[in-house]
């Protein structure tokens, strides 16, 4: 090349780079909060903390949020934070909700912030036109593995004879889920033996490995029946069947006292945290590998921008995270962040295909295992006429909060 043209092309340069799109031109929209409704489901779950409550969150740009999780009570007074606020602060809201009562919010009103954190990452997903799963970094798996509460039953053979316990993990397992699950004894009525009972967990143990071979995988809940005594005596009780994890050993209430000791006197891997809510509830468990996985869920723990902190915590202690049943939508809302999640991963699912008469859209499940997709936001298509509009704010609530010189929210 001449050094003219050489030098001709380098001052083409410049004009070439004007000509490209500014970076500006695809930041968010400027817009604030303008509504928040309460939408009650026909099959609402009145458990706190299973909630399956919509809400919408509405915005000046007419991109609306959907959420799941809390009660009418508590989301309305939550509501009153976002109220004229630029939904794509998260952070900011997220801890504004937080402090602007007084008081620390206990786990029910902690439901509900999570419930509208929920609404305003679909929010930010769908001004981006991008799953939130890519926002956080993109998915590092192609599908979450999943386990069944209940399993997979067959049908009864002819004569009505009940399939066998071998015959229901076969049909689990053949489903295409990775593990089947059983309670501590569940079956049997009458007075509850502790005894009895972790005999029975011995011998439940036994047959499901045997139907299972040497390579199949089983946990076992033991639902905070037992005192720390009787969880040691039965986790021992099972070590030779390697379960792939036991659940809520003792009670939550002794979960700090107990776990510690028990995670230094049994070889099993221990899981709990169903009924927690943020990292200040387990950090120190996490921290010292008392636990193997974490049962921390959504919307429970507060929404999507306190589990990014829950999963670097989990990430840096090498904790798997196995995640609670929830709502359909907050179950979404888990498959975006725990597929960008790189260490053990696998849902509690019971929905399978199961059709949600308000939820055309929700989750790709299949044989077994949720899969990322790539709709906007958290990927839930929302029809509110089978729904009841029960709430509705518009209006901000009294701010209890300080902010330092930078600007920056502090306590009152």
């Amino acid at each position: 090349m001449k050094r003219r043209s050489f030098l001709k092309s380098l001052a083409a340069v410049p004009a070439a780079c004007l000509a490209l799109p500014r970076l500006a031109e695809a930041a968010l929209p400027k817009t604030r909060i303008t509504r928040v409704r309460i939408y009650k489901p026909p099959d609402l779950n009145q458990l706190f903390n299973q909630s399956n409550m919509l809400v919408t969150v509405e915005t000046e740009a007419g991109i609306t949020g959907i959420g799941e999780g809390g009660a009418k009570d508590t989301l309305e007074q939550c509501a009153g934070s976002l109220i004229g606020k630029d939904p794509f602060k998260t952070e900011a809201i997220w801890q504004e909700e937080y402090m602007a009562w007084f008081y620390p919010p206990g786990r029910e009103k902690q439901h509900a912030l999570g419930a509208l954190d929920l609404a305003l990452w679909d929010i930010k997903g769908k001004a981006l036109g991008l799953p939130i799963h890519q926002i956080l970094g993109g998915a590092v798996r192609n599908f979450c593995e999943c386990y069944n509460t209940g399993n997979v039953r067959p049908p009864a053979a002819p004569g009505g004879a009940q399939p066998s316990l071998k015959d229901r993990v076969k049909a689990t397992l053949d489903a295409g889920y990775k593990v089947y699950r059983v309670g501590a004894a569940d079956s049997g009525a009458g007075p509850w033996d502790v005894r009895a009972r972790l005999l029975q967990v011995a011998r439940d143990a036994k047959e499901i490995r045997e139907a299972l071979g040497s390579t199949g995988d089983w946990s076992i809940d033991f639902h905070q029946r037992f005192e720390y005594d009787d969880a040691l005596r039965g986790c021992r009780l099972i070590e030779e069947y390697a379960p792939y994890l036991v659940e809520d050993p003792v009670r939550d209430e002794h979960f700090m006292e107990d776990l510690p000791k028990l995670r230094q006197m049994t070889s099993v891997p221990i899981a709990a945290g169903e009924e927690w809510g943020w990292r200040w509830d387990f950090n120190k468990l996490v921290e010292n590998h008392d636990i193997d996985f974490n049962r921390c869920t959504l919307p429970n723990v507060g929404g999507i921008t306190e589990m990014l902190k829950i999963m670097a915590l989990c990430e840096t202690h090498a904790v798997g995270i196995i995640p609670h049943f929830t709502g359909p939508v907050a179950t979404a809302a888990l498959v975006n962040c725990l597929a960008t999640y790189p260490l053990t991963v696998l849902f509690e699912y019971n929905y399978g295909d199961r059709k949600i008469p308000y939820l055309p859209e929700y989750t790709d499940f299949k044989a077994g295992k949720l899969y990322p997709n790539e709709r906007p936001g958290l990927g839930v298509t929302l029809d509110t006429s089978p729904l009841t509009l029960i709430g509705e704010v518009t209006q901000p609530v009294r701010r209890q909060i300080y902010n330092r010189p930078d600007g920056s929210l502090t306590h009152w």
